[in-house]
């Protein structure tokens, strides 16, 4: 375990946890190079095939520790950009198994997965939006490519919370499972591909990728770019605000 970001492995499958209980799992600037160091051990390995990351405690992640943003006044890092833990795709195929909410940077987490299992529970969304927080986690680059320009707007402009059953008709969860399934689940798919021959698959994953993010890696870099004047401006005050209580619970008011 780094700093919350727990690695398991059952078989060929390497098990990511967010295990940050007390922020909701959300990330500090520490968590998210630990996370960043855990993948590179992943692709590192050849005994490792898939990948499974998940939430400890019933919820996935709830984005950017904003307390500790706000305790710290830190310069938080980009989780995309040039060299963040999101940056690219893992060398191997990931399933994110989500469980209660995940938002802001949580959402940037999911959309880093090939694929995404939601339980009941799940709930997605841009809440950092009320924050003036932007999404510098490959979201507003890679939701598009999963769900489409207009809806990827409607919750990158509202950042209303998006239910499981309406991220699966979607197109955002591939899989809906009762709640406390999700990472059950997963595991099984994550298992289930692991036995496949690996050349092949590995080919076929590459290209469909490629299919839409060919200069995905620019347009995160773009994407970084952009968020800077934000953060200079409004994240650090949002922050405040969010440690004050402000707007918990998804509320915009």
């Amino acid at each position: 375990m780094k700093n919350g970001i727990n690695l398991d492995v059952d078989g060929e499958v390497a098990l990511i946890t967010i295990n940050r209980p007390q922020a909701r799992n959300a990330l500090d600037q520490q968590s998210a190079d630990d996370l960043h160091d855990v993948i590179r051990v992943i692709e590192a390995d050849d005994t490792m095939k898939t990948v499974v990351i998940t939430g400890a405690n019933g919820a996935f992640c709830a984005g950017a520790d904003l307390k500790k943003l706000a305790d710290t006044d830190a310069d938080y890092r980009p989780w995309a950009g040039t060299d963040g833990p999101l940056a690219r795709p893992c060398a191997k195929p990931v399933i994110a198994a989500v469980e209660g909410h995940a938002v802001a940077g949580g959402l940037g987490i999911a959309l880093w997965a090939d694929l995404r299992v939601a339980s009941a529970t799940a709930v997605f969304g841009v809440f950092c939006r009320r924050f003036g927080v932007p999404m510098s986690d490959g979201t507003p680059t890679r939701l598009p490519s999963v769900i489409g320009r207009a809806r990827a707007l409607d919750m990158l402009l509202t950042g209303r919370p998006v239910d499981a059953d309406e991220a699966y008709r979607i197109g955002l969860a591939d899989r809906i499972v009762p709640a406390g399934n999700a990472l059950k689940t997963a595991t099984e798919m994550a298992k289930e591909i692991a036995r496949f021959p690996p050349l092949a698959m590995q080919a076929d994953r590459a290209a469909a990728w490629a299919a839409f993010d060919a200069d995905e890696a620019a347009r995160l870099k773009a994407e970084d770019h952009g968020a800077g004047a934000a953060k200079q401006a409004e994240a650090a005050a949002g922050a405040s605000r969010f440690k004050g209580g402000e707007g918990r619970g998804g509320k915009f008011e």
